[in-house]
């Protein structure tokens, strides 16, 4: 299972340098920003606010960072636009690769997309060219050292889970759009805490890469993740764990 996660097969890249902490707090206030001016600005009665100020607090960003993003979001104070934009291509392959981007200027935004496709043996698709291959699942990511499999499997099929992954780094549980903040909740009622909770695109199928095109996969993903657009990327490449250490 450890091969299909998007976890233990991306995570590596996200170092804990300043570039890739400064990236963090970008595309967390875009989305602390967005999701205010769509649901408002109290978290308790805006889900999708209270996971990004969630995943904020968990990667330690300053409470008035976390203020600030929201009164952009509802006005209170003057800041960017940003629209939300979906990008879907194909890497070396025939890998699927599904972007979510924030930006306030998509006629910049989507020619460095195209390019960054093109550089690393992919290609920009059409709308809808990949998205069937994806499904909106909540997901969750909880370090081992945290808790029990046993226990943590019990709480989260009880709260709605659909299904619980354990690859050597973390656990990963897996929740339909409609259950997720049930099992948020459940989690932190019983203090689990999360290395990541939202709802994201999981892949329905995968395909299998050998080592030279997991190499080039993984440049061309590391390269959108670090576009100061994006929020988040989404693929269904599937290498195994020992090749994923050299990729």
């Amino acid at each position: 299972m450890s091969g299909h996660s998007r976890w233990s097969t991306i995570k590596h890249k996200k170092g804990a340098t300043d570039a890739k902490r400064g990236k963090t707090f970008t595309r967390l206030i875009k989305e602390i920003t967005v999701a205010s001016r769509a649901g408002g600005g109290d978290p308790a009665g805006n889900p999708r606010l209270r996971a990004a100020v969630d995943e904020a607090k968990a990667n330690n960003m300053p409470k008035d960072t976390i203020e600030r993003a929201i009164k952009r979001g509802t006005g209170e104070i003057e800041g960017a636009t940003y629209e939300e934009v979906t990008y879907e291509g194909y890497g070396p392959g025939g890998v699927a690769i599904l972007i979510e981007a924030m930006t306030d200027n998509p006629n910049r935004t989507t020619p460095e997309i195209r390019h960054v496709f093109e550089k690393n043996g992919g290609n920009l698709g059409t709308p809808n060219s990949v998205r069937f291959q994806f499904e909106r699942k909540g997901y969750f990511v909880i370090e081992k050292k945290a808790v029990n499999e046993d226990k943590l499997m019990e709480i989260a099929l009880e709260a709605g889970a659909d299904d619980l992954q354990s690859n050597p780094d973390a656990f990963e549980v897996y929740s339909s759009p409609d259950s997720f903040d049930q099992v948020r909740a459940a989690l932190e009622k019983n203090n689990i805490p999360t290395i990541e909770a939202k709802i994201g695109q999981m892949p329905q199928n995968y395909v299998k890469l050998d080592e030279a095109k997991a190499k080039q996969t993984m440049r061309l993903l590391e390269m959108l993740d670090d576009q100061d657009d994006v929020q988040n990327v989404w693929s269904n490449f599937d290498i195994p764990a020992e090749m994923m250490e050299s990729a």
